[in-house]
């Protein structure tokens, strides 16, 4: 059971990173667009426990650091998503209404990436990273997060079944 969980949620992560990659990065978007990964990463910790959300997190970082289109060291990637999956997790575990709402479950997702690119940008501050200026920055960031509460809603059907069909009745909502 536990190896179908975790070849499944790789199979899915792994396909959304491709498409990310593969498509979506190459589009132009005003105002910065959005990362359908991280979304779809940041949903399914919405929607597990927290020891789960950290797993997947750690995974999902792992796939940023290595793509080809990440200019941070090793391991930014996975320490801002294990953090963000967590927290996220954290704060909507036990809290039903939180959980079964999906107004709240984008709210808390576009926030939440929000908070994960800022924190990537400081931390990479911190790390010696040269990142362009502050206002283009702002507007990047600005813009990211109204592309991702646009895209949420479209997407929140989709991971909800992924996820209900990657765990067993115990984790569903």
């Amino acid at each position: 059971m536990l190896l179908r969980r975790f070849g499944l949620t790789g199979t899915i992560f792994t396909f959304f990173f491709i498409a990310q990659e593969a498509v979506i990065s190459q589009l132009s978007f005003p105002a910065g667009g959005f990362s359908l990964f991280l979304i779809l990463t940041l949903i399914w910790a919405a929607l597990s426990t927290p020891d789960v959300a950290a797993a997947v997190g750690f995974g999902a970082g792992i796939l940023l650091d290595l793509s080809p289109s990440t200019n941070g060291p090793l391991g930014h990637w996975t320490l801002i998503l294990v953090l963000m999956s967590y927290a996220i997790a954290f704060f909507s575990y036990g809290d039903e209404n939180m959980r079964g709402n999906p107004l709240s479950i984008v709210l808390m997702v576009t926030l939440a990436q929000a908070i994960a690119l800022a924190s990537y940008l400081v931390t990479g501050f911190l790390l010696g990273v040269t990142a362009t200026s502050f206002s283009q920055t702002l507007i990047t960031i600005a813009g990211n997060a109204l592309w991702t509460l646009v895209v949420t809603p479209l997407l929140l059907p989709v991971v909800v079944w992924l996820h209900d069909l990657t765990f067993d009745s115990r984790m569903r909502i």
